[in-house]
């Protein structure tokens, strides 16, 4: 099965950013989607508000042209980002009043958010989710069927 760039490409930058320390749900340039983007802010003005589905006048319009931004439209930067906040432990969208983990750059909670992030890479891309090892443990006649 082959990978596609775009999920190739942003589950490197992803794996980078975490185990580099550089991976924060708060920040637009470091949270998922903005490690996606090459730590730009960009993608930050499809949305009126962090961590809302609700394209503004620039992300209708990228959509509308059907724009793609490191392989993704803006719709489903949007909903990576909202995967990865509630895998973090954010309720969305994010307000000062909203429900955040204590420590938000917990490397635990960071892999929770990660690990969803992934599976939800893997869905957008209609392939099996990457992150399951579920199938190293899979036996047949007392042998190992992988």
């Amino acid at each position: 099965m082959k990978t596609p760039v775009r999920l190739e490409q942003a589950i490197t930058k992803l794996y980078v950013a975490f185990h580099n320390g550089t991976l924060n749900p708060e920040c637009c340039k470091s949270c998922a989607v903005g490690n996606i983007c090459d730590n730009t802010d960009y993608w930050n003005y499809l949305t009126e508000s962090h961590g809302s589905l609700e394209l503004s006048y620039i992300g209708k319009l990228n959509e509308s042209f059907g724009r793609r931004v490191y392989g993704y439209s803006p719709k489903e930067l949007l909903r990576i980002e909202i995967v990865f906040l509630k895998g973090c432990g954010f309720s969305v969208p994010l307000t000062l009043h909203s429900k955040r983990p204590e420590n938000p750059k917990d490397k635990d909670l960071l892999f929770h958010g990660l690990n969803a992030t992934i599976e939800f890479l893997c869905k957008l891309d209609n392939i099996p989710n990457v992150m399951d090892y579920s199938k190293l443990f899979e036996f047949e006649n007392n042998q190992p069927k992988y």
